[in-house]
């Protein structure tokens, strides 16, 4: 059984105002966010294999960088597509042919979500070994309101009941490549997440808790959040708290 992470970080950026440097490249100490992202899969035990999704124009960054830092897990570095769900399925292409077997399993993650942990991947594969596939997610904090008419508030729904889909999102390669090629042939194109296709053509999807701190880096303020978290990760190991 194979384990292969999908890394997305087709992204450009725009709501980070980072001026011509993608989001995912920008840096946190000497070390690009996208890095610290990659780190967490290369140290998991269980992971065999990396395939990053990335802007094209950035690949031959990419590879210096993968250098530098000594990830040796990623198998492939892959443009991106026009859209997010375009770039996932060049990914699976590639794991396709790197890792043909049916029963292979492949974790989607944010290459901006730098904050995941090894407890969370580890659980996302043993739910898709048991259940077929595992979405990450965390529970709702917030009041949430749906069904806004102009200024007036809509339904508030109980958060008690929500939660909140989050990274990775993990499944057999067969069911999600099989699903990516049926949205293709029907010109499906404007799936949100690869939870929402596959929930779409009718699977039973599964869950697995994860950390409430797993953000996605897409504003300077989760920049700031990440920052803040990081250094106090750091601190922890240094002073034993």
């Amino acid at each position: 059984m194979v384990n292969v992470a999908l890394i997305f970080a087709g992204g450009t950026g725009q709501r980070m105002n980072s001026g011509t440097t993608p989001k995912q490249f920008l840096e946190l100490h000497g070390k690009p966010i996208l890095i610290y992202t990659l780190e967490h899969f290369q140290d998991h035990e269980d992971i065999d294999g990396i395939v990053v999704v990335c802007l094209e124009s950035w690949n031959d960054r990419l590879r210096k960088l993968i250098k530098k830092f000594d990830i040796s897990k990623v198998k492939a570095i892959v443009p991106g597509g026009a859209s997010g769900q375009e770039s996932i399925f060049n990914g699976l292409e590639a794991i396709h042919e790197l890792y043909p077997q049916e029963d292979t399993v492949v974790l989607v993650h944010d290459g901006v979500r730098p904050l995941i942990e090894a407890e969370t991947i580890t659980d996302a594969i043993a739910c898709v070994r048991k259940n077929g596939n595992a979405i990450t997610v965390t529970p709702a904090i917030e009041t949430i309101t749906i069904d806004n008419q102009g200024d007036c508030v809509g339904t508030i729904v109980n958060r008690s009941r929500c939660k909140m889909a989050r990274a990775p999102q993990c499944f057999l390669m067969k069911d999600l490549y099989a699903a990516h090629l049926k949205a293709r042939e029907e010109g499906n194109t404007d799936f949100i997440d690869s939870a929402s296709m596959m929930q779409h053509y009718g699977h039973v999807l599964y869950c697995v808790d994860g950390p409430a701190f797993n953000i996605k880096i897409t504003t300077p303020t989760d920049f700031y959040i990440f920052r803040a978290i990081a250094d106090a990760k750091e601190d922890s190991q240094i002073f034993g708290l």
